[in-house]
């Protein structure tokens, strides 16, 4: 892999009218496409910090719907499939025909529901710090994740709920400056957009959408002391799925924040070749 020097790079707010309603995104660069997926309490913005890493892609960070002002889904209790309709869409209105995703937490299972629907479109798929629902459990369990992060939010406010929660996502002695980013994106959350994002993970399942495993490549990436979604967690998925699996170094949950180098090295190593390819065919 060729050393790069981090350039200074951000990325620029867009807005996209689709059939079903607006989409927020971000975009950064020119060249082959990644499509960045966040998680239930995060947004576009949190990806910034890979940006310099992986300038020489074209990066396009969704705000998912019901997140910043991307119109939420019609149906109030949907699934990861419901998302990746909305996926599907956004990348046609954009011309993306070949692409890697990288979906984060609950982005993975997105990024799944997507791999399912469209694998044509997909050169690859990261699958980073996944969750993996909770669709399986029973009924009072998944009430229990259903109500235990949109109704506290509700109930608390922004900034009671960021206060509590962003460092959870972070590695122990987290930087500052991280923790502050995961809080202001927690204080960004919408209380609609959040409900439905915690339905989906309460009621739905990464694996139900690939029974037969994924039919494009893929791979695992996990925070060595992710506390969310433990190591152990995402080893045994990779190992179901027959995946490789790459921890990231001194990095909790929110993998791409705490170690923002090692995972766009991670993500580069993988992309980089499967969008060579996919560009001289």
């Amino acid at each position: 892999m060729t050393t790069r020097t981090p350039s200074q790079a951000s990325l620029e707010r867009q807005q996209l009218a689709l059939p079903a309603g607006r989409l927020d995104y971000r975009e950064h660069g020119a060249g082959p496409t990644i499509v960045l997926l966040h998680g239930i309490s995060s947004g576009s913005s949190s990806w910034v910090p890979v940006v310099p890493y992986l300038s020489h892609y074209r990066l396009l960070a969704w705000d998912a719907p019901g997140y910043a002002d991307s119109q939420p889904l019609a149906e109030p209790r949907p699934r990861a499939c419901d998302y990746a309709e909305r996926l599907d869409d956004w990348l046609s209105a954009l011309g993306i025909e070949r692409c890697v995703v990288v979906g984060h937490s609950l982005g993975a299972m997105i990024a799944s529901a997507y791999a399912a629907r469209r694998p044509e479109r997909l050169a690859g798929v990261v699958l980073a710090d996944p969750a993996l629902g909770y669709r399986d459990a029973d009924p009072s369990k998944r009430d229990e994740v259903y109500r235990s992060r949109w109704t506290v939010l509700a109930e608390q406010g922004h900034q009671a709920y960021a206060a509590a929660r962003a460092p959870r996502l972070l590695r122990d002695g987290a930087r500052e400056e991280d923790v502050a980013r995961v809080r202001e994106g927690m204080q960004r959350l919408h209380v609609e957009g959040f409900a439905q994002a915690s339905w989906m993970l309460a009621n739905d399942a990464l694996e139900c959408y690939l029974p037969s495993g994924l039919q494009v490549p893929a791979s695992v990436l996990c925070g060595d002391e992710d506390r969310i979604t433990p190591p152990p967690s995402c080893q045994a998925l990779a190992q179901r799925l027959n995946l490789p699996c790459r921890g990231i170094p001194h990095a909790g949950h929110a993998s791409y924040i705490d170690a923002p180098e090692a995972f766009a090295t991670a993500v580069d190593s993988f992309a980089g070749p499967l969008l060579t390819a996919a560009t001289e065919h």
